[in-house]
Formats: C-alpha cells, structure tokens, sequence
C-alpha cells in the first residue's frame, strides 16, 4: 500500500507543476490579448493531432529521453550530472570526426561505429567529473558545468578550424559547420514521408536496457546501494568511487549518443552550431534532467515524460502562429515548466517522508493536536 502511495505521489505532485505552470502560461496569454485555449489547443494538436506531429514530436523528444535515461543512473547512485550539454557536444564531435576520417565504410558498419564512437565520447567526458568527485571530492555540480563550457568551446574551435566545409572557406561565409557527412552515416526512416528515424528507437532501447541494468543487474544494485547509502556499501564491499565513476560516465554514455543522433538523423546531415551550446543541442542538455524528474527518476517512465516535453517543445512553435505572441512568451513558458517541475521535487519528497517515516508522521499529528487545542481555546 505504501508503495502504491509513493508511487501515486511520484506522478500527481509533477503532473500538479505541469499543470500550475500552463495556467500562469494561460494568464500571461489573457494579458496579451490571446485565447488561451485556442493556443493551447493548437499547440497539442500540432504536436499529437497527425502523423507528422507525432514524427516531430518523437524526433524531439529522442535527444530529451537519452539525457533523461542518464540522469536516472546518475541520480540513482546520488550523484547529479548537470554536463549533459557538454557530453552531448563531445559525442557528437568525436562521431563527426570519425565519420569524415572513414568515408568509404558501408552503411551497415558506419551507423553502429558512429553511434558508439559518440557514446564513447560522452562517457569519457561523463568520467571526469565522476573521477574529480570519488577521489578528490570536487563537486559534481560544480565540474559538469565547467566542463560544458570547454567542450563548447572546442567545438567552436573544431567547427571553425579543422572541421569547417571547405566550402564555407571558398565562398567567404564561414559558418560553423561541416561538410555533408557521408550518406552511409545517415540514420535511416521508419515512416515513409515522416521525419521519425531510426534514433528513437534506438532510444526506447536504451531506456529498457537502462531499466534491466538498474534493477536486474548486479552493476544496477551497487550503483542503487552506493547512492542509498555509500558508507553502508563501502561496509559490504562495494567500490564506492569506482561505482560513483561509473554511474557519471553511463550518463555521459547516454548524453553522448544522444549528440550522435542529433548529428546523424539531422536534415542537413552535417554538424552545425550558432557557436553556443544550444544551437547544437536546443538545450537537451538541461531539458533532459527535467524529464526525468517528471519520470520519478525511471527509465520506462521516461519514455512518455519525454514525448510530453517534446510535444511540448514542437507545439510551442505552432501556439506562438496560432495567437501572435512575441516568441519570449513561448521562452518564458518553457521556464516556468521547468521551475515548477524541479521545485516539486521537494514537495514530493517532504510527502514522501511524511508517509514514510513514523517519528515525522507523530509530529505533524502532533502538531495539528496542538493547532486544534489552540483553536478551541480561542
């Protein structure tokens, strides 16, 4: 029974946020002048109405649900991993680099090397911190962050020196970008006439395997023991640092794979950026951490947190057509979601404890005995 409680918990209080967070969005478009439910309407239509919002909508939501896969391992054994911009840029660069490096190999061989070669990058890049956090207790928070903004600025370097189209030399322009990458490396369809590629299900993969390796293997219950209690694991026998290394850089994996996929199911086919981490990642990175909160921290639950929050992000485009708002107010919708679902963390939390733990339930009934006795006697 408590179970189920916790479990109900777990979806109401962000489903709440959500929620609280489209009514102020209707405010804000009351005071412009909009209709809200118009806007509203349009926005879910267009992003879950046809074939090809739900195409768009899956496209979206794949990058979302990777970052989200491995923010549920890294919270898992109580480390936070902020650096899934980064991870997600330097996966995506070493797949790039190894795309035009080998341009001959067949479709068959580049996907699956591509696709691990940015998985590689981004654990590499998830490791650092995990190392910088086991052996000289340098904050997680702190060192992902950082190492955003270096990997950010090495694909600047790299897309503007080594990695830029010789076209853009030729023709003066100079934009950020690479040449088209070879046709082997492009992630095949899975609708005829619909954007939706091979990538999503590659994601939904990787959140079945991620939910196997947390909860069916004995790598899942040492990441599961060391993030529950790291002094009572180091007791057991478990390598806290060596687990605590481990779980940041298969977050990274996933971060990174996701960098892959944005690179190899883009239209244009090519790596791209405006020179800050958005424009390669549309904040992924961050959104990503997000949905799985909204998941309650599981994998399987990730699947439809991040179809939400990509339709979400797809239907924004189509409300801010639909009822003329300045395209601030869609910026700032996308901010109050994302505030709202991260405070109900604490909501959901201080709940949970409370139907938990007797010594916290004896004190707040407590509590409402002495409220109630003060009542009377007023």
């Amino acid at each position: 029974m408590n179970n189920l409680k916790t479990k109900m918990i777990s979806w109401t209080i962000p489903s709440c946020a959500v929620l609280a967070a489209l009514i102020i969005g209707a405010i804000m478009l009351s005071a412009l002048g909009a209709n809200p439910i118009k806007g509203f309407g349009t926005m879910f239509a267009s992003a879950f109405g046809n074939l090809d919002g739900l195409a768009s909508t899956a496209v979206k939501s794949i990058p979302l649900l990777l970052v989200g896969i491995g923010i549920c391992i890294a919270f898992r054994a109580s480390v936070i991993n902020i650096g899934g911009e980064g991870q997600m840029v330097m996966g995506a660069l070493l797949a790039t680099i190894m795309a035009l490096a080998f341009p001959g190999l067949p479709a068959i061989i580049f996907i699956p090397l591509v696709l691990l070669v940015g998985l590689i990058g981004g654990a590499a890049w998830g490791a650092i911190p995990g190392a910088l956090k086991a052996y000289f207790n340098v904050s997680e928070i702190l060192s992902t962050i950082m190492l955003n903004i270096v990997a950010v600025q090495f694909m600047n370097f790299m897309l503007r020196g080594p990695l830029i189209d010789p076209g853009e030399i030729e023709r003066g322009t100079r934009i950020p970008q690479t040449a088209r990458l070879p046709e082997a490396t492009d992630l095949p369809l899975l609708l005829e006439g619909a954007r939706m590629h091979l990538g999503f299900l590659i994601a939904v993969l990787a959140a079945v395997a991620a939910w196997i390796l947390l909860w069916r293997t004995s790598l899942g219950f040492r990441l599961r023991s060391v993030g529950l209690n790291p002094a009572a694991a180091r007791y057991a026998g478990i390598p806290v640092k060596r687990s605590i290394i481990m779980a940041l850089a298969i977050s990274g994996a996933m971060a990174g794979l996701a960098g892959a996929i944005l690179v190899f199911g883009s239209e244009s086919h090519r790596m791209v950026t405006d020179g800050s981490s958005t424009g390669f990642t549309g904040s992924a990175g961050f959104n990503g951490i997000v949905v799985a909160l909204f998941a309650g921290l599981h994998p399987l639950w990730s699947i439809p947190s991040a179809l939400l929050f990509g339709g979400m992000l797809v239907g924004a485009n189509a409300l801010q057509r639909a009822v003329q708002v300045p395209s601030a107010l869609i910026i700032a919708l996308n901010g109050l979601i994302v505030v709202f679902v991260v405070s109900s963390e604490y909501f959901k939390r201080r709940v949970q404890t409370v139907q938990t733990d007797p010594k916290v339930q004896k004190t707040v009934s407590d509590s409402d005995k002495n409220q109630e006795s003060d009542n009377l006697k007023d």
